[in-house]
């Protein structure tokens, strides 16, 4: 999964980006009380522990 795809799956779920500093971006969901934080590469495949976790951290299942 690239970043861009991992976005895409966030975005999709609900997630909105709340800010963006640099290459790190925050993304918020009403009724979720946890900031998800991505930091931002593209193309980039995401590292496989890296995805489990920004996913677990969002509620979401692959």
């Amino acid at each position: 999964m690239t970043f861009a795809e991992l976005v895409r799956a966030l975005e999709k779920q609900g997630f909105s980006l709340m800010k963006e500093k640099g290459s790190i971006r925050y993304y918020r969901k009403s009724g979720h009380d946890k900031l998800i934080r991505v930091d931002y590469h593209g193309k980039k495949e995401v590292p496989t522990g890296t995805c489990r976790a920004i996913l677990k951290a969002a509620g979401i299942t692959r």
